[in-house]
């Protein structure tokens, strides 16, 4: 591992010399924490636009940085061609026509060394990160399925009236756009009838498919449409015909293709189940226009969700990276995609979510979008029109972030950039700075074609095509009694509904069973301190057994889901006896703390390197993408305290290494060289590389340098003297003193464990019977689904 991949910094190249044409030494290293505010990069075609993402990338994955990747192009595929051994045969799949595979393996090798790089760190990024491509609507890739997009939202959007019309909008729009129809949400009366359906079953927590959509289009759940009847507002033959049009949609053997796959689950598409990394490709170069933007907004919407589920964080988590942004950010027009990705831009970095867009328009943006990015890659670009939208928007971001921002000097730096030159301006940052981007990793072969595409994920298929599928859930044999009233039941009995999820056609039918919720605390010195709920169904018999919690189904339901009211037009089964009685359920709350103290344990997954447990229902992957988040926040808090630590001490070396040199000027004119190379021997070190750009050093050496020519101005004669003895060679040998102790601390913030593969220990607890407080005992109806046969299934999943 490279010194710099230790303090979380991506190598992305070198600085660069515009007036003498040439690299300067040293790295230039980027902080991944400083990406939680977003980059942008522009650059004509031609400028090294792509390479520069791709390295992000790279490093990004050698960081352990999952990533969901938009690739409206085919160039983001590259990201798989890594080949640690750099053998022509590697290369040979992979050329156009007429070039030498030998020729081009010697090439990319002779390129990565002369970047310090070799086929070892290639086979580490490979090591790091799972690679995948997607390919919506086209089973070229790994087929994706959007089934999913259309499942209610999670709690917290639900509970969001802004965030959940948000969603609702870019969900219909979209939609409605692969049909044809260009909706207004004020004004089109397909939107506004779509909008309000999926508000219905989305506020009442209801999965949804397109063949449910299609349905309740025909037969809406509601009669009115603001203060209008639904028929005036919406006829019912206009409904039908839109309804036809999705119809012919859903029946297009074209449109099957998106029906199948992997779902838009976007905890699953960055990590595996092992929980390491994955960078997920979405490759829609195949795509129509309109087939593009609603797949965008679909995959958009659900990071939403997937972030809003996330807990704060100051470090960077994942990284969601749209390659060509043009058509999908616009600075006017509000296509589908446009105000997902202005969510993730202003809430995004709460949650260390870092959004990179990139483009070859920087016209087309919309910078006030775009006013909170605190990164900008800035390479060549083609026209003058270009280069003054884009000053125009660094200096609205200057002037938001409180920065200086000299206009004159940017033009000009941005007329002499070539290929691979490029600005980075960073607000974390004190200046901009020029650099040449490093050789990528990757071979850069261009965009991949699908039968490219399909020679790269056919193994992954076979893969994933062996997974076990889950079995659904057997019929169960109801007894109803059509005819026969609800049993009444005395006062003192509570009775509650659970909601009815299912909109199927069958028969609903109300089963009287038995509710119980209750509180468990577990607590385990001071790792461990969590109260459980465990809520569960079970059925009540008329034998001499009359529960058995033994059988009881475990319920996924607060107790604020709980109904008061049955559906309309449902039967009810007979209550058993026993459940009419009100000392029952006194028998039965006992029973039920009895059987939890005996039967409950809560078991939990251990890291004895951080001390952390896992909560209770967390998965394993999950928790250890928890460990991961931990190890690198604490990471960077070690880093952060190292940058304060060296901060003045570096930029005291700074100011005495200016001193001498004026020193040595005087005294003889050969010395010109000897400056040059004390420039050198300080800047290609890591300390420069990592103290020399960001405000905690810059503005300390500010203080420090007004501190000594304050002191010069009382001492002159004793200036004098030190002139003449801290010399070059002194200074230059004080500063190797200091790499050495600050690249002795970097060690120490190595991770000396894996968070992926550290073996975790088992946790198992036992409730003491003070600690388990019953909430809820209640007779509770359940809603089942009863076909013509008889049989019935739960109604409430």
């Amino acid at each position: 591992m490279q010194d710099f991949e230790k303090l979380g910094a991506f190598y992305l190249g070198r600085p660069f010399d515009l007036d003498e044409k040439k690299p300067k030494a040293g790295l230039l290293l980027y902080d991944s924490k400083d990406l939680v505010t977003h980059a942008v990069c522009v650059g004509m075609t031609g400028s090294g636009k792509t390479g520069l993402c791709i390295t992000l990338l790279e490093e990004a994955a050698i960081d352990s940085i999952p990533a969901i990747i938009i690739d409206p192009k085919g160039d983001l595929s590259n990201l798989l061609l890594t080949f640690p051994n750099l053998a022509p045969e590697d290369f040979a799949p992979w050329l156009n026509e007429g070039e030498d595979a030998a020729q081009k393996a010697q090439l990319w090798k002779d390129g990565l060394e002369s970047w310090g790089q070799d086929g070892e760190r290639i086979r580490r990024l490979r090591d790091a990160a799972e690679f995948r491509v997607y390919t919506p609507g086209s089973n070229a890739g790994l087929p994706v399925s959007i089934l999913k997009s259309f499942d209610a939202p999670n709690e917290t959007i639900r509970q969001d009236n802004e965030l959940l019309g948000e969603r609702i909008n870019t969900t219909v729009t979209s939609l409605l756009g692969l049909i044809g129809v260009t909706a207004d949400p004020l004004r089109s009366r397909e939107h506004i009838l779509l909008s309000n359906i999926l508000h219905h079953e989305w506020s009442n927590g209801r999965n949804f498919d397109i063949a449910g959509l299609i349905q309740q289009i025909q037969t809406p759940p509601m009669t009115k449409i603001g203060v209008m009847e639904l028929d005036t507002f919406f006829p019912a033959g206009d409904r039908m015909e839109l309804a036809m049009a999705l119809n012919h949609l859903l029946a297009s053997p074209s449109f099957a293709s998106w029906m199948e796959g992997e779902p838009l689950d976007i905890q699953s598409l960055l990590y595996t189940p092992q929980g390491k990394p994955r960078l997920s490709i979405f490759s829609i170069a195949h795509l129509a226009d309109a087939e593009r933007m609603f797949f965008v907004s679909l995959l958009l919407n659900q990071v939403l969700g997937w972030v809003r589920a996330q807990s704060g964080t100051t470090s960077l988590r994942a990284i969601l990276y749209m390659d060509e942004i043009f058509g999908y950010f616009p600075p006017v027009a509000n296509p589908p995609s446009k105000l997902p990705l202005l969510t993730l831009l202003k809430q995004g970095r709460a949650f260390g979510l870092g959004v990179v867009l990139a483009t070859q328009n920087p016209v087309d943006l919309d910078y006030k979008g775009l006013a909170n990015t605190g990164t900008w890659f800035i390479g060549r670009l083609q026209t003058e029109r270009d280069k003054a939208r884009v000053l125009e928007g660094l200096e609205g971001i200057a002037a938001g972030s409180g920065q200086k921002f000299d206009k004159q000097e940017m033009e000009e730096t941005l007329a002499g950039l070539s290929t691979r030159i490029f600005v980075l301006n960073n607000v974390h940052d004190d200046a901009p700075v020029v650099f040449e981007t490093r050789w990528a990793m990757s071979y850069l072969r261009g965009p991949l074609t699908r039968s490219q595409i399909k020679l790269l994920m056919d193994p992954l298929k076979s893969e994933t095509a062996a997974q076990p599928t889950l079995t659904p859930l057997s019929p169960v044999p109801l007894t109803v009694r059509p005819s026969a009233p609800r049993t009444q039941l005395p006062p003192d009995i509570t009775q509650y509904y659970i909601p009815v999820r299912s909109s199927q056609d069958a028969n609903l039918v109300y089963q009287p069973m038995l509710l119980g919720l209750a509180e468990i605390h577990y607590s385990k010195s001071k790792t461990i301190d969590v109260t459980q709920q465990v809520t569960l169904v079970a059925t009540i018999n008329d034998g001499p057994i009359d529960l058995d919690w033994n059988a009881a189904m475990p319920i996924d339901l607060p107790a604020e889901d709980l109904e008061t009211e049955p559906q309309p037009n449902a039967q009810f089964t007979e209550v058993p006896a026993k459940a009419t009685k009100v000392k029952s359920y006194g028998t039965w709350r006992k029973d039920f703390a009895s059987w939890l103290y005996r039967n409950q344990r809560l078991e939990l997954l251990e890291s004895p390197s951080l001390d952390v447990a896992s909560s209770p229902g967390e998965s394993e992957r999950d928790f250890r993408v928890r460990l991961q988040q931990i190890a690198r926040e604490q990471r960077d808090e070690a880093v952060e305290k190292l940058r304060q630590k060296y901060a003045a001490r570096f930029a005291q070396l700074e100011e005495r290494k200016r001193r001498a040199e004026q020193a040595v000027a005087r005294e003889a004119e050969e010395a010109k060289d000897q400056k040059f190379q004390t420039a050198i021997s300080f800047g290609a070190t890591l300390l420069s590389s990592f103290m020399g750009r960001k405000r905690t050093s810059m503005s300390t050496l500010g203080r420090a340098t007004t501190a000594v020519r304050g002191v010069s101005r009382t001492r002159r004669q004793a200036d004098d003297v030190d002139r003449a003895e801290d010399n070059v060679a002194a200074v230059t040998q004080r500063f190797a003193d200091l790499e050495a102790e600050f690249k002795a601390e970097v060690e120490t913030i190595d991770r000396s464990f894996d968070p992926q593969t550290e073996q975790l220990g088992t946790v198992s607890l036992k409730p003491t019977k003070a600690n388990i407080n019953v909430k809820l005992l209640t007779l509770v109806w359940a809603p089942y689904r009863q076909n013509v046969q008889g049989e019935a299934k739960p109604a409430w999943e």
